[in-house]
């Protein structure tokens, strides 16, 4: 199949999808949106401890590929991974209360915002090794393999971990033993502070199909073309025909973490990130919803309160749940 034969098959009908998934998708959208903006006002006011990594701007992404999986498929995420986790099925009140450092967290406080981990939603953890969560997916993806298990492996990745030689070798032997994984390559244009322009060489689809892996790049700001990337590509992961890669073209409205303001040290311009903006991936899939019928405006606002609510519910627990006890100290470490 030519890319451009793979590119027609992954652009469906998307009015195929149903009303209450639809709805879904712009649920947890709002969801992740809140959650972000949150924690940058936590942050702020001096109330949680330590940096986080803002995915702000970046929600279709996420939801867009985790609203193909099942519980008991496997996501390996990464420093920007709220959500990742968010899309998946994760709490926000155990992700405040982690955040937070609280025994309520999904690491019981230990972990923060870079190690958030729930089995029993797949979720084999964010990751602040650059990459690293490349040879866990694959890991999981030969498990499943091996055991004849109905499961398949997403691992999420930013234009920077492209780079890494982990990507290479778990690439390699996952085209050749066919594995059920997908690689989600976030391309935001920034590996930190360095422009993708300026620091990678030819394009990660093109990549990955020297390996003999199927890929497309699609508009990462719109949660249709996502979401059919991502039904394409793990459809085929499951049927046994192995890997597939997707390149989501998106952008971090924040900083690289909290104590970079966007523009710190000036290699974004203020243009640039505006016009990311306008791009907003929310209010574009809100307005196609309103323009294909599929909801009404009443319906989007009362979402927006529900989710804001839960939003603040959320961060009421984790600043009213206990520290974990000193005690622990040496508990939960190893398995």
């Amino acid at each position: 199949m030519t890319k451009a034969d793979r590119v027609k098959q992954v652009r469906g009908d998307a009015l195929k999808i149903s009303q209450d998934v639809l709805l879904d998708m712009y649920r947890r959208m709002v969801t992740i949106r809140k959650f972000e903006e949150t924690v940058y006002d936590v942050y702020s006011r001096g109330i949680m401890p330590g940096l986080a990594h803002l995915y702000t701007g970046m929600e279709a992404v996420a939801v867009g590929v985790c609203v193909n999986l099942k519980p008991t498929d496997n996501i390996t995420s990464t420093h920007r991974g709220h959500g990742h986790l968010l899309a998946k099925g994760g709490e926000p009140n155990r992700m405040f209360a982690e955040l937070l450092g609280k025994s309520a967290g999904y690491n019981r406080g230990k972990g923060g915002s870079m190690h958030i981990v729930d089995m029993s939603l797949g979720i084999l953890g964010a990751n602040g090794v650059v990459g690293g969560g490349m040879g866990i997916a694959a890991g999981a993806a030969l498990s499943a393999k091996v055991r004849h298990e109905d499961r398949v492996s997403v691992a999420f990745f930013g234009d920077g971990a492209l780079n890494e030689g982990l990507f290479y070798e778990t690439a390699n032997m996952a085209s050749l033993w066919k594995l059920p994984v997908v690689y989600v390559m976030e391309n935001n244009g920034y590996g930190e502070y360095t422009s993708t322009e300026r620091s990678t060489a030819g394009t990660g689809p093109a990549r990955a199909e020297a390996m003999d892996i199927p890929a497309v790049s699609v508009d990462g700001n719109d949660v249709l073309a996502v979401y059919e990337a991502a039904r394409w590509a793990i459809e085929r992961a499951r049927a046994g025909d192995g890997p597939g890669f997707i390149e989501c073209h998106t952008y971090r409205w924040r900083g690289h973490h909290m104590g970079d303001q966007g523009d710190t040290y000036g290699y974004r311009t203020q243009e640039e990130i505006e016009g990311w903006m306008k791009k907003d991936p929310i209010p574009r899939f809100g307005q196609w919803l309103l323009a294909e019928k599929q909801t009404d405006t009443a319906t989007l606002s009362e979402i927006d309160e529900e989710v804001q609510d839960q939003i603040n519910d959320s961060v009421e627990f984790a600043k009213q749940a206990p520290y974990p006890n000193p005690s622990e100290v040496y508990e939960h470490v190893y398995s």
